[in-house]
C-alpha cells in the first residue's frame, strides 16, 4: 500500500463547489481507497491504495465527485513521501521570519514545457516565485498596497501554462503531521 495526498482545486472556496468532507471521504472509499482522511475543508485528502491502482482510483473519484458537484474536480495527487520531502527541503527558510508574508506551494498538473528563470515576479499581485521542483512552485506573497495578499494560482498558471492549485505552507506542514492525529477535521 502506498500513501497519497490529493489536493482538489476550488473545493469549498468562497462558496464555490461546496461539498461535505464526509461525501468526499465516501467517494474516495467507494473508489477503492483505504484509510481515507480529509484535512481542512478545502479539498485535501490523505489515503492509501496500491500504487498500481492509483490512476484508476482517481478517475473513479473524479466521476463520483463530478456527480456531487455537477463538474469533475481538478485533482492533484502526490505521494505522502513526496510531500514530506518538500517540507524537509525547506524552500522558504530565507522567508519564514520575514514579517508580512504568506508562503504558498503551487501544485502543477504537469511539468511545464520549460523551466522558468527564477524568481518570477508579479509586482501587481506582490508575488515572487522563489523556487521550483518537478511539479511544485514555491511562492512568497507580500501584503499589497490595498492591505490584502496576492494569491499565486492565476499568476503561476499564466507564467507556466499549466493548471495548478495552491496551498498555504502552513496547510502543507499540517498535512504531513495530520496522519498522526486522531480525528478528521470537518
Amino acid at each position: 500500500m502506498s500513501k497519497y495526498v490529493v489536493f482538489m482545486r476550488a473545493i469549498n472556496v468562497a462558496g464555490h463547489a461546496s461539498v461535505k468532507m464526509s461525501d468526499v471521504r465516501d467517494a474516495f472509499a467507494a473508489a477503492g481507497c483505504r484509510n481515507v482522511r480529509t484535512c481542512i475543508q478545502s479539498g485535501n485528502v490523505i489515503f492509501e491504495s496500491p500504487a498500481k491502482d492509483a490512476a484508476a482510483i482517481l478517475r473513479k473519484v473524479r466521476s463520483k465527485l463530478g456527480n456531487l458537484l455537477n463538474t469533475e474536480p481538478d485533482i492533484f495527487c502526490r505521494t505522502a513521501g513526496g510531500i514530506e520531502a518538500l517540507v524537509r527541503r525547506a524552500p522558504f527558510k530565507d522567508f519564514e521570519a520575514e514579517p508580512g508574508v504568506k508562503l504558498y506551494v503551487v501544485f502543477l498538473s504537469q511539468r511545464p514545457r520549460s523551466k522558468p528563470k527564477l524568481p518570477l515576479i508579479s509586482s501587481q499581485e506582490a508575488l515572487e516565485a522563489v523556487a521550483m521542483s518537478d511539479r511544485e512552485v514555491f511562492v512568497v506573497s507580500r501584503r499589497k498596497t490595498n492591505g490584502f495578499f496576492g494569491f499565486p494560482n492565476n499568476f503561476v498558471e499564466k507564467e507556466l501554462g499549466v493548471s495548478a492549485t495552491s496551498r498555504n505552507w502552513s496547510t502543507i506542514t499540517k498535512i504531513i503531521e495530520f496522519p498522526k492525529m486522531e480525528n478528521d477535521e470537518e
